[in-house]
């Protein structure tokens, strides 16, 4: 099976050759296409041959690529051949599982695809990898590549995953450096499992492969109220203890590496009360998927933002009770400006990031505020197919119950 294409770049190389929305890619050159990788790769030659199936006939089309020009074809999936490669891990504090009942489908998936991670930045865990899954990787150069490490102790590390088949994630990383892929990792840290000395230990052992393991993101475990495992978040203390445990090695890391290489997610600061480093303290990085740095670039475009809100007259920017203080600070001279935090009820209160917000908890909690003449909701928001929130909501069905204008900064007109 080969990719479906959803769409033709007006005068790019598939227009130019007649290819149609609808049309499935199946071979460029001779070489099945597996996903938009394969694609990607084969496309890059200056004489392509394509093999499409269209209305259920094979045909053959032939193009002269001109230098450094794109294909201009996107697929209804990225993936063509196959599902997408499915996690084999039962971490019990992977939040997919605290899923409530009821969702849109494609929030149940634990995706663990080393070919989504190459695509979009996701974590895996390398855990479910074949030889010819290393092979390939080597050969078409996937990189940078994004890898959930949680501990580099590798017993620790099967416990964390309750996959007693994990592997050397030590030996795996240097796998990939040996073949000259970059790789950002993470550690989620759970209290009592994988911090104080382990913490110490994954990041010293990781700070062996830089600059191949070009970053460490510490990101705190996140809990919904459907959380079934038993674990807790940190307190205020214990995050103080590992607010100055990876300062204490970054501090080392500056001098020897000229980088920070360890990087706290933005939630340690905001709830310690803690400055937020500026956008260079992350040394030219994008980890902001991974909630880090998020509020620095933020900060960087108050200007934009405060654009975006002008000529508006009042009115309210919707956050999650973790960013509201730096949303208040930020608007604090800003006229006609005022900002609600809107508590997650849908799934807890442990729950504080605004990108987690249901359309129906800013609705209910929105109702009874005086809302001026527009509300501005955090673009985070709208991350699931076609805009809508994780309830299913678009921007305009909150405006239709709210009865205000709802304006999504950084979004399309």
């Amino acid at each position: 099976m080969g990719g479906i294409i959803s769409s033709v770049a007006p005068g790019s190389l598939a227009e130019r050759i007649g290819l149609r929305p609808g049309d499935e890619l199946l071979a460029i050159n001779d070489q099945p296409v597996r996903d938009v990788i394969d694609v990607r790769f084969a496309a890059a030659e200056e004489v392509l041959i394509l093999q499409i199936r269209r209305d259920g006939e094979e045909r053959t089309l032939r193009a002269r690529r001109r230098y450094d020009e794109p294909l201009g074809l996107e697929f209804e999936r990225p993936t063509f051949d196959t599902d997408i490669r499915r996690c084999n891990n039962r971490c019990a504090f992977c939040f997919v599982a605290q899923m409530p009942p009821g969702l849109r489908r494609s929030l149940y998936v634990k995706d663990d695809d080393y070919r989504y991670s190459f695509l979009f930045g996701n974590y895996i865990t390398l855990t479910n990898l074949t030889e010819e899954d290393w092979e390939r990787i080597e050969e078409q150069h996937l990189s940078p590549l994004y890898v959930s490490v949680h501990a580099t102790d590798p017993d620790l590390r099967r416990r964390v995953f309750r996959n007693p088949r994990a592997g050397d994630v030590m030996a795996q990383l240097r796998r990939l450096v040996e073949m000259g892929i970059e790789v950002h990792t993470q550690i989620v840290l759970v209290p009592g499992l994988n911090d104080g000395p382990h913490l110490d230990r994954s990041i010293a052992d990781l700070a062996t492969l830089y600059p191949g393991v070009r970053s460490v993101s510490v990101v705190p475990v996140g809990l919904t109220k459907y959380h079934r495992g038993g674990f807790r978040v940190h307190t205020l203390e214990e995050a103080r203890w590992v607010f100055e445990q990876v300062t204490a090695w970054q501090d080392q890391f500056r001098p020897q590496l000229g980088v920070g290489f360890v990087y706290l997610s933005d939630e340690w600061y905001l709830r310690l009360g803690e400055p937020v480093p500026p956008v260079e303290a992350y040394d030219g990085l994008d980890l902001t998927e991974n909630g880090v740095g998020m509020v620095a670039r933020f900060l960087s475009g108050v200007a934009e933002l405060r654009t975006e809100i002008s000529g508006k007259g009042s009115v309210v920017l919707v956050t999650g009770t973790l960013f509201a203080p730096v949303f208040r600070q930020m608007v604090a001279e800003v006229p006609g400006v005022g900002v609600v935090a809107v508590e997650n009820r849908f799934f807890g209160e442990t729950v504080t990031v605004a990108g987690l917000l249901t359309g129906r908890d800013v609705v209910d909690q929105l109702r009874g505020h005086d809302l001026g003449e527009a509300v501005l909701l955090p673009p985070a928001m709208f991350g699931g197919p076609e805009g809508q929130t994780l309830d299913e909501m678009w921007p305009e069905g909150i405006e239709e119950a709210l009865g205000r204008r709802v304006v999504v900064p950084g979004a399309s007109a």
